[in-house]
């Protein structure tokens, strides 16, 4: 499970933002040609109210990736290692050297939890001749500097891999990305912490699926296509009317990125239009 863990966080590339989120050529070729910085931001404006994007930027403006020339969705980051931009960016990662997101998060979860149990099984296992040199019982030779290495080394690695799985357990409750855990993400109404916490229950689904027994097995079990996520304070969708169910935006089931919008909203959520 060790090995299992550590390859699919290696080797499953990190999730980019779909072709929705591209500007098209018509779209880019006014960007481009518009120098009148204020003029430029009401253009992504435009484009991102037929997206599901309700972060924003520091200052308030669409969040947009120059290099990736993308829209960016919420809790997307551009990596400067990878050199693009991954959706649900948590960090990049030089222990499995590559990006931790939306497509491997549960991957490394599980990565670091086996690594913890793995490094318990080496320590249980060598106590026995551990106590055998404390007390010298252990014949003289190179077997017993091995027998320290790895009691000391396994011990250590279980101690730093704790502290790490305990912070990342930590996040998973709340909802929050490493990035986010040092910067909070900002919304319309301002930045928010909290902003995807939708409960610790849903929280854990989000990472592991809703098949509790597949939680363990590092197979992809995550909710969602990582463009989208439900908001904690669900008013705050309603600032884009066309965006008021979290069910209005997803992917065909034909694989052809076309959105489908769902047309029934909830009456009890008051739509707001922005100037």
């Amino acid at each position: 499970m060790f090995t299992w863990t550590y390859s699919k966080s290696i080797f499953t590339p990190p999730a980019s933002p779909c072709k929705k989120f591209q500007l098209s050529y018509s779209d880019k070729q006014r960007y481009e040609m518009e120098e009148r910085p204020d003029a430029q931001k009401q253009i992504l404006v435009e484009i991102a109210k037929k997206l599901p994007i309700f972060s924003r930027a520091q200052s308030g403006a669409i969040r947009f990736c120059d290099r990736c020339q993308v829209l960016k969705p919420d809790r997307c980051h551009h990596c400067s290692v990878c050199e693009t931009c991954v959706l649900k960016m948590d960090h990049h990662c030089p222990w499995v050297n590559n990006c931790v997101g939306f497509s491997n998060y549960k991957f490394f979860l599980l990565f670091l939890s086996y690594s913890m149990l793995y490094c318990v099984f080496i320590a249980a296992t060598v106590f026995q001749y551990f106590l055998k040199f404390w007390v010298g019982d252990l014949p003289n030779g190179p077997a017993k500097f091995h027998v320290l290495f790895l009691m000391f080394v396994a011990l250590m690695f279980f101690v730093s891999l704790m502290f790490l799985f305990g912070y990342h357990c930590w996040l998973v409750a709340k909802n929050r990305s490493t990035l986010e855990a040092f910067s909070a993400p900002v919304f319309v109404s301002g930045p928010d912490r909290n902003g995807f916490n939708v409960g610790i229950l849903r929280n854990l689904q989000q990472v592991f699926g809703e098949d509790r027994r597949l939680w363990f097995i590092p197979v992809f079990t995550s909710q969602g296509n990582g463009h989208y996520f439900p908001l904690k304070n669900r008013s705050s969708e309603s600032h884009n009317p066309l965006l008021a169910n979290e069910d209005m935006w997803e992917e065909s089931d034909d694989g052809s990125e076309e959105g489908s919008l769902v047309e029934d909203q909830d009456p009890s959520v008051t739509i707001e239009m922005e100037e």
